[in-house]
């Protein structure tokens, strides 16, 4: 009985350590430059910026570690498309009346409009050819 009760302190001991790494390494990493693509949306512009195109638009924060493991993905996305398609970002930071308009919950979350409309939405990390799909479904 002794005997399990150390093995399971051992165990506990050792998920906790290896919590305190992982987060540390989430919280290092590095803010990355946005593409110069990229549209830097605001409660002024975001109407205008999102109207007569296709825009994904990331939800975001600078503390928040899996929206930094992001940028580089929209980064890329942001590079290849063409013609009326965007990439976007609004700090949920800077501008929570966007986040609450449109219902932000979690982050990071990125909402495909058309025209100014949503038409979809995802939750977590997405890679770059699941994204760049959806967008192709849009068109």
């Amino acid at each position: 009985m002794q005997t399990a009760i150390i093995i399971i302190g051992f165990i506990l001991v050792g998920l906790a350590l290896l919590f305190f790494v992982a987060r540390a390494r989430m919280k290092n990493i590095p803010l990355v430059a946005d593409h110069e693509k990229i549209l830097m949306l605001t409660d002024k512009n975001f109407n205008h910026q999102t109207k007569n195109k296709i825009v994904l638009v990331d939800f975001w924060a600078g503390w928040c570690a899996p929206c930094r493991m992001m940028a580089p993905v929209l980064n890329e996305l942001a590079g290849e498309l063409t013609g009326n398609f965007y990439v976007g970002k609004v700090d949920i930071e800077k501008y929570q009346v966007l986040a609450q308009q449109y219902n932000i919950r979690s982050i990071p979350t990125m909402v495909l409009f058309k025209n100014g409309k949503e038409m979809n939405r995802f939750v977590g990390i997405k890679n770059k050819e699941f994204l760049m799909k959806q967008i192709n479904n849009i068109r």
